[in-house]
């Protein structure tokens, strides 16, 4: 990761579901909580603008953020976010802390390379499907990558690209394939251009077929 994420907070003494509506109403501010490490969850308070900037960046969902908790350095990762069931806004944050000696669980974004020059789009006109755009992995937090490179070059359209198929930087694992070989996904695939020769030759078979069955009536 290049330069360290973070992110200002304050406390938030005024608790309850009214006193969240009266925040984002009245201040422009949404309210969040950080928890975990084996300390007591503290209230808190984020400038909206603040959080929405820092969500432009992807790396924000995944990587280890600075939460400065009124001047107190947190370090900690966005757990979950809730937003407005109608209206494209948060309204509520999670934050959870994190030992830098423990493993911890988070989403990794899937960056997907040489699409234009995989071989099943290229060479036999099929179209890419992203059958996944993140997985879970487990690694300390110094490890987490920002993202994971799936390689799209020599891919065709007999092929898929399986979770175990992906290289994972030293120290990071999958979760699922954590779980056994039958929880390994399907990433992407190359899937057959539609309405090509082969169809074509389908088509003509059957307009010959029903042009024999109409002769075959006439001479009856």
């Amino acid at each position: 990761m290049s330069d360290q994420l973070a992110i200002s907070a304050k406390l938030r003494n005024d608790l309850g579901k009214g006193a969240s509506r009266r925040l984002r109403r009245n201040a422009d501010e949404i309210p969040a909580v950080i928890y975990g490490a084996g300390k007591e969850p503290s209230a808190l308070t984020l400038v909206r603008k603040d959080l929405e900037k820092a969500l432009e960046n992807e790396a924000f969902f995944s990587q280890v953020i600075d939460v400065s908790v009124e001047g107190d350095v947190q370090q900690a990762i966005l757990k979950d976010l809730q937003r407005h069931p109608s209206k494209d806004r948060v309204t509520h944050a999670d934050f959870l802390r994190v030992d830098a000696n423990k493993p911890v669980k988070v989403h990794v974004p899937l960056h997907f390379i040489n699409e234009e020059k995989c071989h099943g789009v290229k060479i036999e006109g099929g179209i890419i499907e992203h059958l996944l755009v993140e997985i879970e992995i487990q690694s300390l937090p110094k490890d987490i990558p920002e993202f994971i490179e799936v390689d799209m070059l020599e891919v065709t359209t007999a092929d898929i690209i399986h979770i175990s198929d992906l290289k994972l930087p030293e120290g990071v694992e999958s979760t699922a394939l954590a779980l056994g070989d039958d929880h390994d996904m399907a990433v992407a695939s190359v899937s057959a251009k539609r309405g090509g020769k082969d169809d074509d030759l389908d088509e003509v078979s059957a307009t010959d077929d029903s042009a024999e069955g109409e002769a075959e009536q006439s001479e009856e």
